[in-house]
Order: C-alpha cells, then sequence, then structure tokens
C-alpha cells in the first residue's frame, strides 16, 4: 500500500513552548505534545480526511477499549455513515519498524470491534487489510475506501 503521508505536512498546525513541540489534533480540538507516533497519527488523519474524505465527526483517536480483560487505547478509528466502526488504524513511529507484534496488537483490538479494514503505519510503510469474517480471513489492500 502506498501512501504519501509528508505530503500532508503542510496542514499541521505545530507551536514551540518551551522545549516542547505541539500539533493541534483536528479531531480532538486541541494540541498535544508533538511525539514520532503522533507525527504518524496527525499525517494520516489530514490524508484521511482530505484524500478519502472521511469526515472529522466520525474519526475517533486514542479511547479506551477492553481487550483480554485489560484496558488498552487504539490509535485511531473511523466509523461509517451508519456510526458503525469500519477501520481501526495502528500508528507507529517512523523510527520503528512494524514487525509481528503490531499485526497481533490490531489483531487483538479488532476482537471487540469488528471492523471491516485494518491499516497498520509507521509513516513510512503501510499494511492494509479487509477482513471477512465468513471465510474468515484477512486480505491485503491497496488502497483504503473512498468515504461512501
Amino acid at each position: 500500500m502506498h501512501i504519501n503521508l509528508l505530503s500532508y505536512k503542510a496542514y499541521l498546525r505545530t507551536m514551540q513552548i518551551g522545549s516542547k513541540s505541539y500539533v493541534f489534533d483536528p479531531i480532538r480540538k486541541k494540541n498535544v505534545i508533538l511525539t514520532p507516533e503522533e507525527m504518524t497519527r496527525q499525517l494520516l488523519i489530514h490524508y484521511l480526511i482530505e484524500e478519502k474524505k472521511y469526515r472529522p465527526a466520525l474519526i475517533q483517536v486514542e479511547k479506551a477499549i477492553e481487550v483480554n480483560g485489560f484496558v488498552r487505547r487504539y490509535d485511531l478509528i473511523v466509523f461509517n455513515k451508519s456510526f458503525k466502526p469500519f477501520l481501526l488504524v495502528e500508528c507507529k513511529s517512523h523510527k520503528i519498524k512494524i514487525k509481528q507484534a503490531t499485526f497481533d496488537q490490531i489483531t487483538r483490538y479488532n476482537l471487540s470491534l469488528k471492523v471491516e479494514y485494518l491499516l497498520i503505519t509507521n509513516g513510512m510503510e503501510h499494511h492494509g487489510y479487509q477482513i471477512n469474517y465468513e471465510s474468515r480471513t484477512a486480505n491485503n489492500i491497496i488502497a483504503l475506501p473512498d468515504f461512501e
């Protein structure tokens, strides 16, 4: 899957306070500390809004879910027009290589969410899947669907 997230850098609203950098999150509507993982998340948010036409009101960032009795936080979820989750995203820093543990993590999160699409990204490398619950398969996709 090819997504040029760096082309969305111009959409970021950043600021410096002392030694810390912040970025405005259009979903949470507040400034958050700009970590490498947050950079990936914010670039992806702008990609989803600008390129795929996903509605900001249907995107949630860093919400808690219960996974195997533990509270975890997913990075990003997108809902369809019927307010049903359809895309779950796991973001990593560009410094982190995507490994099997990342695939395992998003799969565990999806046990309770049961979305149709999964995306794993470190900002440079992207892996997208469409889940077929009837056949119990995950198929690679070359692009995320546009908003319906």
